[in-house]
């Protein structure tokens, strides 16, 4: 009969392929069971939303199935996020990893890219909060198809729920259309509320969807909560290129890491088959060269994903099929294994089991 030990070291050879390292050396392999020739153990993946995680099952099943004496495995897949290590006690915050999604100007989809990124997360099995920190235009509610607040609960602030994620913005607070004409410090005190007073709970992601710009509110949410990355949204045409690479040097300058670019409105697919680049082509991957950053991939043009904001059922929900919610659910996995990597590396640097 198989030991445990032969079990491990076969699974030794098999490597979880973004963050090139083995599955036992990650501490991902867990449970093993042994009956007669009938093997099988847990693989716990970094995050739900891995990318490649039939890859890893397939490896792992043939690299033990290679063992001599074992005649069946059966491997289960499970997920626990890791930390990014961040220290944010100050504010109470349960959360072990928060993702800023940001642009150098309005009206990329920033906040599309937002509320996809939040929901695949969540469907995909993680705890997710989303953050509309758009002070001046907040869009989140609408694109969500929530309205109002649930009452406070111990003077507390509880989050919207809707698709599984916890939602919490502006918009609930004020009259539908309503402006709102504050300063730097009215600013940084609403941020700080949003984050302080809110009963959040335990969350594998908080993402935040940051106002255009790199001004008072970007400020006041990078100094107030420590991030594990940004997120950079943009246009192929230069012009939103060169705003969006003023917000990608905002977080290099302010110390947050930059997991990637990502190109909204690509082109248009026309009936024929053929594309039409609309704002020009290529420019998303051009800026994450330029930048020595990560690609995270193009989003095409496509009326459902304008219908799916408006009536407030996300594309990648309501139409996970169509080629834009594919795109939007690739590019959340590419997020989802950036962040691992970077919380991977930093235990590995630090020494955390």
């Amino acid at each position: 009969m198989v030991s445990k030990e032969e079990i491990l070291t076969a699974l030794s050879g098999v490597n979880e392929p973004e963050l090139h390292k083995d599955l036992v050396s990650l501490n991902m392999v867990e449970d093993i069971q042994i009956n007669d020739s009938k093997v099988s153990f847990k693989v716990v993946l970094t995050t739900p939303a891995c990318p490649l995680k039939e890859t890893i099952e397939k490896q792992a099943r043939e690299a033990v199935m290679a063992l001599e004496g074992v005649k069946d495995v059966n491997v289960v897949l499970d997920a626990r996020v890791r930390s990014d290590g961040q220290n944010r006690e100050m504010l109470a915050l349960p959360i072990r990893n928060a993702v800023a999604i940001a642009s150098g100007k309005g009206g990329v989809g920033k906040s599309t890219v937002s509320v996809n990124v939040a929901v695949t997360l969540a469907s995909k099995g993680a705890r997710v909060g989303l953050l509309d920190a758009d002070i001046y235009g907040p869009n989140v509610p609408t694109m969500m198809g929530v309205g109002d607040l649930p009452a406070p609960v111990n003077g507390r602030i509880m989050p919207a729920e809707a698709y599984g994620v916890k939602v919490m913005s502006i918009g609930f607070m004020v009259r539908p259309g309503q402006p709102l004409i504050w300063r730097g410090p009215m600013l940084h005190t609403a941020i700080r509320q949003f984050l302080a007073d809110v009963e959040w709970g335990e969350l594998d992601y908080l993402i935040i969807d940051l106002p255009p710009g790199t001004g008072d509110a970007q400020l006041s949410l990078i100094q107030t909560l420590p991030l594990s990355g940004g997120v950079i949204v943009t246009l192929p045409q230069l012009v939103s290129l060169e705003d969006a690479g003023r917000g990608l040097q905002m977080f290099r300058e302010l110390k947050v890491p930059v997991l990637g670019v990502v190109e909204n409105m690509s082109y248009l697919l026309m009936p024929d088959g053929s594309k039409m680049d609309l704002f020009g082509t290529g420019g998303g991957k051009t800026l994450a060269d330029r930048m020595e950053t990560p690609f995270l991939g193009s989003i095409p043009v496509d009326a459902a994903v304008r219908i799916g904001g408006d009536s407030g059922k996300p594309i990648t929900l309501a139409d996970p099929e169509n080629g834009s919610a594919k795109a939007l659910i690739e590019i959340t996995e590419k997020i989802a294994a950036q962040v691992s990597i970077l919380a991977v590396s930093r235990e590995q640097k630090e020494g955390v089991s």
